[in-house]
């Protein structure tokens, strides 16, 4: 149902949820990029936004543009804005971004969601996570069918081992067409990217597709924790 998913536009939409700008693009850009290829609707909903005085109104309005550059480039169709305090997302009431995700899910009808990974080092992606399933509990009339937590390097590889929910993937997804786009398309956040050996690097991205394609014999993949899936 999953892999039929990617490869059809007669699914139903996808929305992937990002804590912050160029997550989403670090964690499912390829499969972003496949799923759009595919004549799918592609939604990202970036849930914070940085403020002053820890970011400047110009930082802003730079990571914004290098996003709307990165989408673009990816087939995003929409990029929604959600705008909580980046970093201070455990002060705001949970109940705030439950709601806000929640009628994002209910006006756009997603059939997948990708969420980042429960447990990630950042608190904003715990939360974001948690959100996600709050807003997709399947009592409502619609719920998103298709559920999965993808990594982040330098977020989800820094947990503590054995004392935190580990990543381990058991949802491939082949990106071997679509791997340059996503590194070109990491590339659009200037303001973001390091140089190797530093996770936040084309290098190490490259690095980290093969090493998931290969798992699974492909060139290039991305690997994902199943959530939920109804069939």
């Amino acid at each position: 149902m999953i892999a039929s998913d990617l490869n059809t536009g007669h699914a139903g939409p996808a929305l992937i949820v990002a804590p912050h700008p160029d997550d989403e693009v670090l964690g499912a850009g390829g499969t972003m990029a496949r799923m759009a290829d595919a004549g799918r609707e592609v939604h990202v909903v970036v849930v914070t936004r940085g403020k002053p005085p820890k970011f400047t109104n110009e930082q802003v309005a730079t990571t914004r543009r290098e996003a709307r550059n990165a989408h673009d480039l990816l087939g995003v169709t929409e990029t929604h804005w959600m705008d909580f305090n980046a970093a201070e997302l455990s002060e705001h009431a949970h109940s705030d971004l439950n709601g806000a995700l929640g009628k994002l899910v209910r006006d756009i009808a997603p059939s997948l969601i990708l969420a980042p990974h429960p447990g990630d080092i950042h608190m904003d992606h715990q939360l974001s996570f948690l959100s996600t399933l709050v807003a997709s509990r399947p009592h409502q009339h619609d719920y998103p069918a298709n559920i999965l937590a993808y990594e982040t390097l330098s977020e989800t590889n820094w947990n503590a081992p054995y004392l935190t929910p580990a990543f381990v993937p058991n949802v491939f997804v082949d990106i071997s067409d679509t791997i340059e786009r996503k590194l070109q398309a990491f590339g659009k956040f200037e303001s973001q990217v390091k140089q190797a050996p530093h996770e936040r690097s084309v290098d190490s991205l490259r690095a980290l597709a093969t090493l998931r394609g290969a798992t699974v014999h492909r060139s290039a993949a991305e690997g994902f924790v199943l959530v939920r899936s109804v069939i």
